[in-house]
């Protein structure tokens, strides 16, 4: 990103590779695998275009002051910033976008792509949701 772009184009222009990364994953495999395929396929992905990610990475509940680990896992982090919440469903469905945005304002994050690969046109299947507590 050149210098002096503000935080919301590095964010934009971030989300922009995610996105041409997971196109990049749709072309090749289609609709009808299994989310862990696709996850395992778009790290891969992030990783031949030179963007960090992590996995399955845990993020505890914080309860009256107290982290607790309930088992929460956000599929996707990229360049520590933005959440990716992968599904492999007929259609998204309000509880999804709900989950995604939960897990924004668990881990603090501001953005987070919440991308169903059950979809003919990937283009179709994103939903970009922001953090309410995180302004940019």
């Amino acid at each position: 990103m050149e210098h002096g772009a503000t935080e919301k184009q590095r964010i934009n222009a971030l989300t922009e590779a995610i996105i041409g990364a997971a196109i990049e994953v749709h072309r090749a495999l289609g609709p009808g695998l299994l989310e862990s395929a696709y996850l395992k396929c778009l790290a891969h992905e992030f990783s031949r275009c030179g963007l960090h990610c992590q996995t399955e990475v845990a993020v505890p509940v914080v309860y009256k002051d107290v982290k607790l680990d309930c088992g929460y896992r956000l599929d996707l982090v990229v360049e520590q910033e933005i959440v990716l919440e992968l599904k492999a469903v007929e259609s998204v469905l309000p509880v999804h976008k709900a989950q995604l945005i939960t897990y924004l304002k668990l881990s603090g994050k501001p953005v987070g792509l919440l991308i169903n690969f059950n979809v003919q046109l990937l283009k179709d299947g994103i939903h970009r949701l922001y953090n309410p507590a995180v302004t940019l």
